[in-house]
């Protein structure tokens, strides 16, 4: 009878051990998201400044700094899910590289201070914005290696936990550039 007190109590505290460290993880990736999601506010945050620079500067963007806009709106509406959040956040970027390389047209605009400051804090946003999404990928591999691996995958799976996806990069960014059309065009 003790001896199966015992090992009762050794499962019971493994699997007290094991859920705690599940949900410790899946805060964890709530946390990961968190951090993504604020890096995002904040560069959605300059856009409303770079167009405006950019509006002082050029007369043939209007169609580009009007997408940008709608896409900040969107994204920052409070229905944006976190799904509708990071793709409107690829939207932007690309929307914002193409606005950065129509700036070459604008010789007094690359020119403008206001203008270099806010490129070099966009780029930072970027910089940080990865740095988050590796770490988000990291923190969620971790997680579901815990929700995948035995023992652990039975309490998991007994608890209703699931995979979760990593994020990954937008096959439009993964295409190979060709040195010859970035440079020829």
């Amino acid at each position: 009878m003790i001896i199966v007190a015992i090992i009762a109590a050794l499962i019971l505290i493994i699997g007290i051990g094991m859920y705690n460290s599940l949900i410790s993880k899946k805060n964890q990736v709530a946390n990961a998201f968190s951090a993504i999601d604020v890096m995002l506010k904040k560069r959605f945050d300059l856009l409303p400044n770079l167009i405006e620079t950019v509006k002082q500067y050029t007369q043939y963007e209007g169609e580009t700094l009007t997408k940008i806009t709608e896409l900040r709106g969107k994204a920052l509406s409070a229905n944006a899910t976190e799904g509708d959040k990071l793709a409107l956040d690829q939207q932007i970027g690309t929307a914002v590289k193409g606005l950065m390389v129509s700036v070459e047209n604008y010789p007094d605009l690359k020119a403008n201070s206001n203008f270099l400051n806010l490129q070099t804090t966009w780029t930072e946003s970027e910089e940080q914005i990865a740095a988050a999404r590796r770490n988000y990928n990291a923190t969620v591999t971790t997680y579901n290696n815990a929700v995948m691996m035995f023992p652990s995958n039975m309490f998991a799976s007994m608890l209703g936990y699931q995979t979760v996806p990593v994020l990954e990069t937008a096959a439009e960014e993964r295409k190979n550039i060709s040195a010859k059309e970035l440079f020829n065009s």
